[in-house]
């Protein structure tokens, strides 16, 4: 019978099917961070729980709020550290080696495709872009993943979405989700697997894939996904040359992880993007999207480039290209957290970190603190944020604050002009 990649990675990991249309999957990868972690270690010990299926399935890291920045956000670290070092779960990342957990944990080579990846982050579906299905769950969930090593899931309905045409200078992979997202609205993918397809997918580099999947969430869905090809494979090579003679082999194995071409989508939609313009929101939901030229002007107070969405090296290295001999606008601040350790590291070595600090920027340690308002980058009330972050929900960022969000390259033009405008005629 024809499959969609999720239908194949469902029935390839089905333990059970208590009710119809109801699954209990077993799970690849558990991944835990200090926020939401924390709640389902304390219940499990209270409970007299306090065990882990398998330590090397369980990935962990302190990312939030990194160094801790009071009591409470220190307790909430020790928790998941003494945890960690109780049931020797080796991939811990701890203050020093540790990145945001979307970034980190791809970077490390733990996501492969075919796999079911579960965490309790929303964001989650970020790992679809290695042909996995990745999901955001609740804390009865990830006790019962931690526990036992399987979560339980509705059987997957899948919306298809084609992109077509030629990306226009200027236009990144942030732009197109964001399009996406304007077009089908917050409540387009709800409860859906997004398969995103096509010859603009198939031309995108991880680092773009998994900015597409990240957003997946942003329009209801449960996880996005692509499907894994030669760049998957070459992406992932150096922790899967032991399993494959070549890279050719490992691009041959993935293919069992492609829909089939006469699979069954619930909707399919087609996007062509050769007329597409640098995007931005403007609102407070993810869908309230504009031209960015439609809202040049507007004013903003902060800039900020990171997240699990736009704090790749891909995304530092666009946004070096506006700032490069500029210096920001004396009437905003602009803040730059790479990803992980390793892409600080090359940034240093490439010069984007001087470059970015020579306009002007405060470069933090990596840490996912001012995109959920946390930490290093907190909006006071009434002031506005042009970022590359995955949500504008109203105080996102702080009480009282407004985040517009859009692409790195957008981020460092409005740094530069002080507000929001078209990025493109910092390219000429």
């Amino acid at each position: 019978m024809a499959s969609t990649i999720a239908e194949k990675i469902f029935a390839s990991h089905l333990r059970d099917t208590p009710t119809p249309g109801d699954a209990v999957l077993d799970i690849d990868v558990v991944m835990c961070h200090e926020i939401t972690t924390p709640i389902a270690i304390t219940d499990l010990m209270e409970k007299g729980m306090d065990r882990v299926f398998d330590p090397d399935k369980i990935k962990a890291v302190i990312d939030h709020v990194t160094p801790s920045k009071d009591s409470k956000t220190a307790t909430q670290a020790k928790i998941l550290r003494d945890w960690a070092r109780r049931h020797n779960i080796k991939d811990f990342f701890d203050v020093g080696n540790n990145g945001v957990c979307h970034a980190l944990f791809p970077e490390k080579g733990f996501i492969r495709p075919g796999y079911t990846v579960i965490m309790g982050d929303s964001h989650t579906c970020t790992h679809g872009a290695f042909g996995a299905f990745a999901a955001g769950i609740g804390t009865t969930d990830l006790e019962v993943g931690i526990l036992k090593g399987v979560c339980a899931f509705k059987e997957p309905v899948t919306m298809r979405v084609d992109i077509t045409g030629t990306l226009p200078v200027g236009v990144y992979a942030k732009d197109v989700i964001l399009h996406i997202i304007k077009k089908i609205t917050v409540n387009g993918a709800t409860n859906k697997v997004m398969e995103f397809a096509g010859p603009i997918v198939d031309r995108m580099s991880m680092e773009s894939r998994m900015t597409l999947c990240n957003m997946a969430i942003e329009a209801g869905g449960t996880c996005g996904i692509c499907m894994p090809d030669r760049t998957t494979a070459e992406y992932l090579w150096p922790f899967i040359d032991d399993k494959y003679e070549s890279v050719d082999d490992a691009v041959k194995d993935f293919k069992q992880w492609h829909s089939d071409p006469d699979a069954h989508y619930d909707s399919t939609i087609t996007i062509d993007v050769s007329d597409l313009v640098p995007q931005a929101t403007f609102g407070f939901k993810p869908d309230e999207v504009k031209d960015i030229t439609d809202i040049e002007g507007e004013n903003v107070d902060q800039i900020y480039i990171g997240s699990c969405t736009n704090g790749r090296i891909e995304d530092l290295r666009a946004a070096a290209k506006v700032l490069k001999g500029r210096k920001i606008s004396r009437n905003v601040r602009g803040i730059l957290s790479p990803a992980t350790p390793s892409i600080f590291n090359q940034a240093l070595e490439e010069g984007i970190i001087k470059i970015f600090m020579d306009a002007g920027f405060c470069v933090t340690n990596p840490t996912c603190g001012a995109c959920l308002g946390m930490s290093t980058g907190v909006l006071a009330e009434g002031e506005v944020c042009a970022s590359t972050t995955n949500r504008n929900f109203n105080g996102r960022m702080g009480k009282g604050g407004m985040v517009h969000l859009m692409s790195p390259l957008s981020a460092a033009a409005a740094s530069i002009a002080g507000h929001i405008t078209d990025p493109r005629k910092y390219l000429q």
